[in-house]
């Protein structure tokens, strides 16, 4: 058994009316047989949050890839602790890039997901809006957090916030996980039901099955290049949208 993953983002359609770059960004790692992954939405006021998203992702991943991951699930503390120094050093790492470039941190503002997963476990954590949908063996979908909107629309926290470490969700499942899903807050709308907040299972089903049929994800991406930016999709939302999407496959079961 094995980790299958892919991350793409698409250009919102307000965005490119007002030539605007895509400000979100996601990617991930597989280090044997876990699994690291980390989405970022620049917030759409920061000049420079295209490139606070990408130093914010790839800063996760650097750290997270210097730790060791045992098959015992971490306990919720413990896995506060393990994101709380990943924020900072994102934090460190973004007043950086300020100070060399001569600009204000808040202008590479942006959101935070990010998620540990083994074969027995995944540990996950959230800062601002965005969402990450789980399914672990023999359960449901899943939404591990829901999102963190402020007093008003288009309002929510961002990892270079004051309150950023105070209000991060941190989560952890002691289970199988078969299927995860980190995305930005421009698929809330299609993805997840408002109403009780809940997965909308007609969204996620047929992305999973394309994950596990792809034999070459990274040659055989068109399909979700595809519908990220399908008119379809475009007339619900107008925002910029990044997936994460992961899978414990079992290519013997899978084809």
């Amino acid at each position: 058994m094995s980790w299958k993953a892919i991350a793409r983002s698409a250009t919102g359609t307000s965005h490119l009316k007002q030539q605007i770059p895509c400000q979100d960004y996601g990617s991930c790692k597989i280090l044997h047989d876990v699994i690291i992954g980390a989405v970022a939405d620049g917030a759409g006021s920061a000049i420079y949050a295209d490139v606070g998203a990408k130093l914010a992702v790839d800063t996760v991943l650097e750290c997270l890839t210097k730790e060791k991951f045992s098959g015992l699930a971490p306990d919720e503390a413990e896995a506060r602790e393990l994101f709380t120094k990943v924020v900072n050093q994102v934090v460190a790492t973004l007043e950086a890039q300020a100070v060399s470039k001569g600009y204000a941190i808040a202008e590479l503002s942006c959101t935070l997901l990010a998620f540990v997963a083994t074969p027995t476990w995944v540990a996950a954590m959230q800062i601002g809006d965005g969402f990450i949908v789980l399914r672990c063996q023999h359960e449901q979908l899943e939404l591990l957090f829901s999102p963190d909107k402020g007093e008003y629309i288009n309002e929510t926290t961002f990892v270079t916030s004051a309150t950023a470490l105070a209000g991060m969700k941190v989560d952890v499942r002691s289970h199988q996980p078969e299927f995860i899903c980190a995305a930005t807050d421009g698929l809330e709308r299609v993805a997840i039901r408002m109403s009780d907040w809940t997965p909308f299972t007609p969204f996620f089903h047929p992305l999973e099955q394309y994950l596990r049929e792809a034999s070459d994800l990274e040659q055989e991406d068109e399909y979700l290049l595809r519908f990220l930016d399908s008119d379809r999709l475009n007339a619900r939302t107008d925002d910029d949208k990044t997936l994460l999407l992961c899978c414990y496959d079992d290519s013997s079961n899978s084809r």
